[in-house]
């Protein structure tokens, strides 16, 4: 009867846990980001899954590869499986726990103390043991509301390593296409000043012009042929780079579309800033560590406490093998024990100021992590709106340009001007190409920093070898 009550007891003080229960931090988001006010009732681009974002095949077929292939999302996906182990192994704290031991002097033994059903190591015997944990305090359940936390931190980091993945194979596919688009430039551009060289030099034979004309036009072409060899470097090193995104080694990258025939959205609606708290991978994942280190205050301060258990031991003993299954040879006992910490109360109680530390670290953590996905989402903002208008402004230069230097060829052949306005007008038309080019790439890349920065990329059925969620994930009754 006495036992009965026991565990009436331990049943009833189960529902109650040391140590505070976790609650998100409270923010104020606001109804608007600042560089999208009035526009926040608006669908989020980020509620578009990447494949409707990145309308290039190509890009899709190498953002595949690296959803499949990837080595950090592989050690992501890893980790993930891991954490799920060890949340089982949180949760078979609320079991029992068997052993099983035996005994067998081989070897000789010299004792005066050989008595049947008395296990000692003079006596062959076999015996099991069985202890069982009362959660009085909360201590198990606090430690798997830890183990749940933990593992939950690392599907959004896995989550957020896919996010990442997206972005990152899309923003170095979108910086090929702009070498691409460069290198064509530069070598349009190189063949028109070897043009330019070759009319030079005649007119330096027939002495219409000067050596220094000549001189002028060569040095131009020989900036453009560097320009062209740093842009062949940059092309290379690029490939290399997203063949490692690919998780292969270097080799050549297929294009599809050009620069300039990427699609563009029209809209690029942030959404509500409140979403964002649900979307971000990395802002799940601070707060799943918050709620992590918040239950391990509960854990330092159940362990300052007695830790009450049902234990029972049940075997056989005998000096003589032949025995060892007589009537006599069995004993067995059951019963409740207690152990309490004595003398190093202390020590729990300094263990107790850890956990409450590190609840304030992951704290300030999430709180900075909360700004910095404002800061982010607010910098992509700008950054569209600013590129398009760049971008614009850039297309209408390049076009004035050229003219200028339709009218400055002409009027150097028919010499009525000099070199300097063919050289200027050149070089000037040069650089406009190329700063447009990067405009571009500019306008592309920043909506999807837009889109990495309000948490969209990520779908589940584009993950391969993402471990199944384990029955220790659901919180314990």
């Amino acid at each position: 009867m006495r036992l009965l009550i026991a565990i009436g007891m331990a049943l009833i003080l189960q529902s109650c846990a040391l140590g505070p229960d976790f609650q998100r931090p409270d923010q104020q988001p606001g109804t608007a980001f600042r560089e999208a006010a009035g526009a926040g009732d608006a669908p989020s681009i980020a509620n578009l899954p990447w494949w409707e974002l990145l309308k290039d095949e190509e890009l899709q077929k190498l953002v595949r590869i690296a959803l499949q292939e990837n080595k950090d999302l592989q050690r992501a996906v890893a980790t993930v499986e891991e954490y799920q182990a060890r949340a089982l192994v949180a949760k078979s704290d609320y079991l029992p726990g068997a052993a099983i031991s035996g005994n067998a002097p081989s070897f000789g033994r010299k004792a005066i103390f050989l008595f049947p059903g008395f296990a000692n190591p003079f006596n062959y015997y076999l015996q099991g043991s069985l202890a069982w944990e009362l959660d009085v305090w909360g201590r198990i359940r606090r430690s798997n509301e830890a183990a749940r936390a933990d593992l939950l931190a690392r599907e959004e980091s896995r989550r957020a390593v896919i996010l990442q993945l997206v972005s990152g194979v899309a923003e170095a596919y979108f910086d090929l296409l702009q070498y691409d688009r460069q290198l064509e430039i530069v070598q349009r551009t190189l063949q028109s000043w070897e043009e330019s060289v070759r009319i030079a030099q005649a007119r330096l034979r027939q002495g219409l012009s000067s050596r220094l004309d000549a001189d002028q036009f060569e040095a131009e072409r020989a900036n453009a042929a560097a320009r062209a060899a740093e842009l062949e470097r940059q092309k290379i090193q690029q490939e290399n780079g997203l063949s490692l995104l690919l998780g292969r080694k270097p080799s050549a990258i297929p294009r599809g579309k050009p620069l300039t025939e990427q699609a563009l959205p029209p809209e690029v609606p942030p959404g509500l800033p409140s979403e964002l708290l649900q979307r971000r991978p990395d802002l799940v994942q601070a707060e799943q560590q918050l709620a992590a280190a918040t239950a391990r205050i509960g854990v330092a301060q159940a362990e300052r406490f007695p830790k009450i258990s049902l234990t029972g031991i049940l075997g056989v003993a005998s000096p003589q093998l032949s025995r060892l299954v007589a009537n006599e040879t069995a004993y067995g006992a059951v019963g409740p024990s207690l152990t309490s910490p004595l003398l190093n109360g202390q020590i729990l109680g300094f263990q107790q100021e850890v956990a409450e530390a590190q609840a304030k670290e992951a704290l300030a953590d999430y709180e900075k992590a909360v700004l910095t996905s404002f800061r982010e989402v607010d910098d992509a903002l700008v950054a569209v709106r600013t590129s398009r208008d760049q971008n614009k402004a850039q297309r209408q230069q390049v076009a004035a340009l050229q003219s200028a230097l339709r009218l400055a060829e002409l009027r150097y052949k028919g010499g009525l001007a000099n070199y300097l306005d063919v050289l200027v007008a050149r070089r000037n038309l040069f650089e406009a190409e190329l700063a447009q080019t990067a405009s571009h790439r500019l306008q592309l890349v920043s909506i999807v920093q837009l889109y990495k920065a309000l948490g969209g990329g990520w779908a589940p059925d584009e993950t391969v070898g993402r471990p199944a969620p384990a029955s220790a994930a659901a919180p314990h009754g």
